[in-house]
Order: C-alpha cells, then sequence, then structure tokens
C-alpha cells in the first residue's frame, strides 16, 4: 500500500509498505478514504515531538470502511464506515474512567506517533470498538475528517479549558485551522466577544467570516494595547493559545485579565517564559491539554445538526499519490490561503 512515511527532521517520503495486519485484541484494520494534515504533523517533521520514530507512517485523523476485525470487535464489522478519533482509548484504565482518554495507558495519542497512522491507503486501530464512531447515513465525509481531531481539541482545549461562558470575552491567538476551530465552537457558548490575532490577513478575513467580533494584525507588536482598548482597559476572561510558539504564549500572558484563564493549545517544541512576577498576584489559571475527544458524540450530533458547518473550514483537495504536493501547500499556508486539506485514498 502507499503511505506517507517520516524519515527524520525535515524529511518525508510516499513509499510502498505493507498492509497492516490484526495485531492485539480490539483491533481493526481500517481502509482509508479520507484523511487530512495536522498542524502537529508539521511539528513532528520539525523535530518537535521525540516521541515519533523515523518510519513512522504519520497521520491520526480521518475517515474509512472496516476492512477486518478481531474477534473481540463487538461494534463494528467489515463495510462499516466508520470516523477514526485521533486518540485511541482502551475505556478500561484509570485514565479511560476518568475520562482522560488522551493519557490512557494502552493508547492516547498513538496514531501517527507510537504506531503507524491514517496518511496510507489502510491502518490498524487498537481498541476499535471505542476509538471508532460509526458514521450516520448520508453524513458529509469531508466534514467528519474534521471530527477526528481539529474540532473536538479547540472545543476541548480552548473552550471547554477556557471556561468560554456567555458575556464573556476571548481572544484567540492564532488564525490557523486550529484557531478557527475554536472560534466556530466558541460561538456555541455566546460569549460576548471573540477577538482573534494573526500575522496574517487572509487568515484574519476569513476569522471575521467565521464570526470573530473583532480581528488583529500583531505585526506592529500592539496586539495586547489593542485588546485592552477593546475591553476597557481590562483584557479577555479567556486567552487561548493556538499556535505553539514562545512569543504567542507571551502575548496571552499580557492579554488576560485578572481573574481569566491562559487555555493553551498549541503543541510547543521548545521553552516559553513565563512571567510569574508579574502575574503572581491576578488570579490566573493556565491550562495545557492533549486533547481528549470525550465532546465527539456531542459534536458530531452538532455538525448533523447542521449547528456548525466545518466544511468552512477545508481549502484543498488531494489524491494520496499527491500528499507530497498536500504537504507543500498546507507548509506554505501564507502563500497558498491553505487552512484544511482533504486527501482522497
Amino acid at each position: 500500500m502507499k503511505a506517507l512515511v517520516y524519515r527524520g527532521p525535515g524529511l518525508k517520503a510516499l513509499e510502498e509498505r505493507p498492509k497492516p495486519v490484526l495485531l492485539k485484541p480490539g483491533d481493526a484494520i481500517v481502509k482509508m478514504v479520507k484523511t487530512t494534515i495536522c498542524g502537529t504533523d508539521l511539528h513532528i517533521l520539525k523535530g518537535d515531538v521525540p516521541t515519533c520514530a523515523p518510519g513512522r507512517i504519520l497521520g491520526h485523523e480521518g475517515v474509512g470502511i472496516v476492512d477486518a476485525v478481531d474477534a473481540g470487535v463487538t461494534a463494528f464489522r467489515p463495510g462499516d464506515r466508520v470516523l477514526i478519533s485521533c486518540i485511541s482509548a482502551c475505556g478500561k484504565c484509570d485514565y479511560c474512567r476518568r475520562g482522560m482518554y488522551s493519557h490512557c495507558t494502552t493508547g492516547g495519542w498513538i496514531l501517527g506517533n507510537g504506531i503507524d497512522g491514517t496518511q496510507a491507503e489502510y491502518v490498524r486501530i487498537p481498541h476499535a470498538d471505542t476509538s471508532l464512531y460509526p458514521i450516520p447515513p448520508g453524513a458529509d465525509e469531508e466534514a467528519l475528517v474534521m471530527l477526528s481531531d481539529i474540532l473536538p481539541t479547540g472545543f476541548e482545549c480552548g473552550v471547554l479549558n477556557g471556561k468560554v461562558a456567555p458575556g464573556s470575552t476571548v481572544a484567540i491567538v492564532g488564525a490557523g485551522p486550529i484557531g478557527l476551530a475554536t472560534l466556530l465552537t466558541a460561538q456555541l457558548y455566546s460569549p460576548a466577544q471573540i477577538i482573534v490575532i494573526d500575522l496574517d490577513d487572509n487568515r484574519l478575513a476569513v476569522a471575521q467570516r467565521f464570526g470573530a467580533t473583532q480581528t488583529i494584525n500583531s505585526k506592529d507588536g500592539n496586539a495586547a494595547e489593542k485588546v485592552k482598548t477593546l475591553t476597557a482597559g481590562i483584557g479577555v476572561d479567556a486567552a487561548i493559545e493556538a499556535v505553539g510558539i514562545p512569543a504567542t504564549f507571551l502575548l496571552c500572558q499580557e492579554l488576560v485579565a485578572p481573574g481569566g484563564i491562559i487555555a493553551n493549545i498549541g503543541v510547543h517544541g521548545q521553552k516559553a517564559d513565563l512571567h510569574l512576577e508579574r502575574l503572581w498576584s491576578q488570579n490566573i489559571a493556565i491550562t495545557t491539554r492533549l486533547v481528549d475527544t470525550v465532546s465527539t458524540p456531542m459534536l458530531l450530533k452538532t455538525v448533523q445538526s447542521n449547528k456548525i458547518d466545518p466544511t468552512r473550514l477545508i481549502t484543498h483537495r488531494f489524491a494520496l499519490d499527491q500528499i507530497l504536493d498536500a504537504y507543500d501547500t498546507f507548509a506554505r499556508a501564507a502563500e497558498t490561503h491553505a487552512l484544511k486539506v482533504i486527501i482522497t485514498s
């Protein structure tokens, strides 16, 4: 089968690999139909994720058709169309029982990281009964690809951790795909202001179309002052970091109001400063999280009822044998205006 393989920092290749086989009780083999590229895949290629070793097939998102199941799988049969969760969960360990599926002792974020992932013609899914979701008849499969990771990540790590509430003020730092997914799901809670900050005017224009109340280009270094002006000099109740670099984490510290929350979503590959000399007395909280996908069933219903349209995030489409072009397009988003790309097997 064809598969996109990580070859070490800065290196990747489309290769021929053996089709995966059932290895453990609860496994399923899924024939991929559609997948996508995540910003986390770019972090892997930069060398920011040491748990991902060279030789790994990348990808942790997508929809497909069940090809084979272990005898222990009871919820799915060959031929079933399924949504693949980016998080594999046994449903039985202590972390899973606490709803922290991302820290499952035999799962978590392993697809495209600890085991081979979804940017291939076939993928092995551990704990299939609790890591796959049936696709409702007539569902838009491209929309559901956004439910593998990006929508629950923005919602859980940004909106829920940031305690977005009716009438609250929110700043989303970063208008890439994950920031825009956070923007879409934040509106479920009717905050009074959602201010989106980025360096890219095109992405800020998209954010405005998606429902941002204000947008700020931070090129001039005055984003914090502009946010303070928009919030009567106070700052925001929720400062959501959706990039994963030191500068954006620092900006969130400058934006947050007393009693507010800094909710980190971004994947950080280097240390970031925390200015406790300024923040120690401000009653703020800082949250971190790897998505648990506990919200996936709710978001699936929300998408099915047309309350959220995640297909608005899709800008480009490629075949699997064009995946190197897809990576190039996704990595040069400032030039290509790419948000999410769909890759069809």
